[in-house]
């Protein structure tokens, strides 16, 4: 079975998203400190972050980790 938090944040990586999960004290949110893409913000905005809190970490879970710095937009 396919997990649907999974695939959104892939997607919203897919379409040029950069935000990145912040773990901090078992509770996860997400960092955007270098703007999104308009599409990627629209897909956050209507997609992501109407979902419930748990859901919504349950995304971000799936983003790049802030720990591991490979991971993160723009790094080569």
């Amino acid at each position: 079975m396919e997990n649907a938090s999974k695939e959104l944040a892939e997607e919203y990586r897919r379409l040029g998203g950069r935000r990145v999960a912040v773990i901090d004290d078992n509770l996860g949110s997400s960092r955007d400190w270098d703007g999104d893409p308009p599409e990627a913000a629209r897909f956050w905005k209507e997609r992501i972050s109407s979902l419930s809190d748990r859901e919504r970490r349950d995304v971000e879970s799936f983003l790049p980790s802030l720990n591991d710095e490979s991971d993160e937009p723009g790094s080569a």
